[in-house]
C-alpha cells in the first residue's frame, strides 16, 4: 500500500516481449521453479530483450492472518521491512536500488504481502542480499515502530478518514458481507490497534511468517534459471526454515439471505453505493467464468452497467468494480471475497431504482447469455490485460511468485489464457444465476449528511 512509491514503477518499465514461436500466436512464458532445501521457491522467467531484472519476494502472510486485536497489523509490518536490519541501517535499501537506477515497493493484500524491485540486472547480486538480510531479522526498535505507527496512521487519516466515501466499498463492504473475523476486519487498521502493536507482536511475526518456507522469490529478466538458482542458493540458502502455524480455516459459504445498511458522510457530495457478493473459491470451476462475466458487467466503459445504467438509464455518474476489488483481481486471492462495486448515483434517483436497473442487467445475462461478439470483444480485452501485465519484467515476476504463492503453480500464467478462451456463454449464465442473486448480495447506502434519513443497520 506505499502508493507514494507506486507511480515511479510505470516509467521505463515497458520492455518488448520474447521472441514466440512463429507458427502461432501464442505467446508462452518462459518458466522455471526450484524449491531450496530450507522451502525457499524461486521463480525464474529467462528474457534478455533488456539488460534488466524484476524482482518479487513474496510472503503467503497478509490481513487474513494477522492477529487478532491487531487490525493493520499485516500493513504496520509492511512499513517496517524498510526501516532497516542490524547489519543494513535505515537507508540501505534506498541507497542500493535507487542509487543504481532501479526502483522499489510493498504491498499489503488479504492473502499475501509482496516486496518488488526493478534494476540493472548488475543489480540483482545485491538486491537479493538485502532481500535475504530483512528476512534473517530486522531492527526490531521501539523507535522504528513508533515511526511506522504514526506513517500508517497517516496513510489511514488521508485516504479514508478525510476523503469522502473513506474506502467504505472495501472496508465496510467486507465487514457486512463476510462472516469470520480474518475476512471481514479492516485490513487497513484502528488507531487502537495500531497503538497497541508492540515490539513483541512485531518479532513474532518475523519468526513466523517473514522465513524461507512462506516465501516465493520471483526473478524475470536478463539472468538464465541457473544463475538465478545459485544466486538464491548463495544468499537465502543457510537461513533456516521454521515450522509454520496451520493455516485456518477461512472458508465461507454464499450468503442466504440480503444484507444491508445505510450510512451517512459528512465529505459526500452526491450518494453512494457499495454492493458485494459472494464469488466461487480460487481454483473452482466457476472462477475464470466469473472474471471473464465480471469483465462483462463492469470491466470497463463498454461494460453493461455503464452503458446501462451511466449512459442509457442515466441512474449514475460512475461505476467501477470487480472481483476481488479494489485490492486485487480475479486472479489472486486465496480465501472468500466479493464482486465489489462502488457507484455515485443521482440524486434524484434512489438506491432502490439504481438495485432494480442491475438485477435488470445481470438478468438479460442470466437468462440469455451473451452473444458471440460481445463475448469475443471481452476475452480479447481480458488477454490483452493479462499479457500486458506480464510485459514489463517487474510485473512478469510478481505475477509469476503471486500464482507460485496462492495457485501453487506459476505456470498459471500461461494456462491463464486457455482457461479465458474456454469460457462460452452457457457458462456466463452459470455463474451468474448462482452467484449474482439477491440472497448472496450486500449492500451499503451512504448518504452526504444533509441528504441522509435515520441510520439503520439490518445484517
Amino acid at each position: 500500500m506505499r502508493a507514494s512509491r507506486l507511480s515511479v514503477l510505470v516509467a521505463g518499465l515497458c520492455l518488448a516481449f520474447a521472441a514466440q514461436a512463429a507458427d502461432t500466436d501464442t505467446w508462452k512464458l518462459p518458466v522455471a521453479v526450484k524449491k531450496l532445501d530450507n522451502g525457499l521457491t524461486v521463480v525464474v522467467s529467462e528474457d534478455h530483450s533488456s539488460p534488466t531484472v524484476g524482482i518479487s519476494m513474496v510472503y503467503h502472510v497478509g490481513m487474513r492472518l494477522e492477529p487478532q486485536n491487531r487490525t493493520g497489523f499485516a500493513h504496520l509490518f509492511e512499513h517496517l521491512m524498510f526501516e532497516g536490519t542490524p547489519d543494513a541501517p535505515k537507508g540501505t535499501f534506498e541507497r542500493v536500488i535507487q542509487g543504481g537506477g532501479g526502483v522499489f515497493n510493498g504491498s499489503t493484500r488479504a492473502d499475501y504481502t509482496n516486496y518488488i524491485a526493478s534494476a540493472p540486472s548488475s543489480a540483482l547480486a545485491p538486491i537479493l542480499w538485502l532481500e535475504a538480510d530483512r528476512m534473517k531479522s530486522l531492527d526490531f526498535s521501539a523507535k522504528n515502530l513508533a515511526n511506522q505507527q504514526n506513517v500508517v496512521k497517516e496513510e489511514i487519516r488521508v485516504n479514508v478518514k478525510n476523503q469522502p466515501y473513506g474506502l467504505f466499498f472495501w472496508t465496510d463492504l467486507n465487514r457486512l458481507a463476510l462472516d469470520k473475523w480474518a475476512n471481514n476486519h479492516d485490513g487497513y487498521g484502528s488507531f487502537k490497534d495500531l497503538d497497541h502493536a508492540s515490539i513483541t507482536d512485531v518479532k513474532t511475526f518475523h519468526d513466523t511468517f517473514y522465513q524461507p518456507a512462506n516465501a516465493v522469490l520471483g526473478i524475470a529478466g536478463d539472468v538464465t534459471p541457473e544463475q538465478a538458482f545459485a544466486l538464491a542458493q548463495k544468499y537465502f540458502g543457510s537461513l533456516p526454515a521454521r515450522t509454520l502455524p496451520p493455516r485456518p480455516d477461512v472458508s465461507e459459504p454464499l450468503n442466504t439471505k440480503p444484507r444491508h445498511e445505510e450510512q451517512t458522510d459528512a465529505l459526500a457530495k452526491v450518494p453512494a453505493l457499495a454492493i458485494g457478493w459472494k464469488m466461487p473459491a480460487r481454483g473452482s470451476k466457476d472462477q475464470i467464468p466469473m472474471m471473464v462475466l465480471s469483465q462483462l458487467l463492469v470491466g470497463d466503459d463498454a461494460s453493461r452497467f455503464y452503458q446501462g445504467l451511466v449512459k442509457g438509464r442515466e441512474l449514475l455518474l460512475n461505476i467501477q468494480g470487480g472481483v476481488n476489488f479494489p485490492l486485487g483481481d480475479g486472479s489472486d486471492y486465496a480465501g472468500p471475497t466479493l464482486l465489489g462495486l462502488f457507484a455515485l448515483y443521482k440524486p434524484n434517483a434512489t438506491p432502490d431504482q439504481v438495485l432494480a436497473a442491475i438485477d435488470e442487467e445481470i438478468g438479460k445475462v442470466a437468462s440469455d447469455g451473451v452473444d458471440d461478439a460481445t463475448l469475443a470483444r471481452v476475452k480479447t480485452k481480458m488477454l490483452s490485460d493479462w499479457y500486458g501485465g506480464l510485459e514489463s519484467f517487474l510485473g512478469r515476476a510478481d505475477t509469476l511468485a503471486k500464482l507460485q504463492t496462492l495457485w501453487g503453480d506459476a505456470n498459471v500464467a500461461n494456462r491463464m489464457p486457455g482457461w479465458i478462451e474456454a469460457v462460452n456463454s452457457d457458462d456466463i449464465k452459470r455463474v451468474a444465476r448462482a452467484y449474482l442473486t439477491d440472497a448472496n448480495r450486500s449492500v451499503i447506502v451512504r448518504r452526504p449528511v444533509a441528504a441522509a434519513p435515520a441510520a439503520k443497520t439490518a445484517k
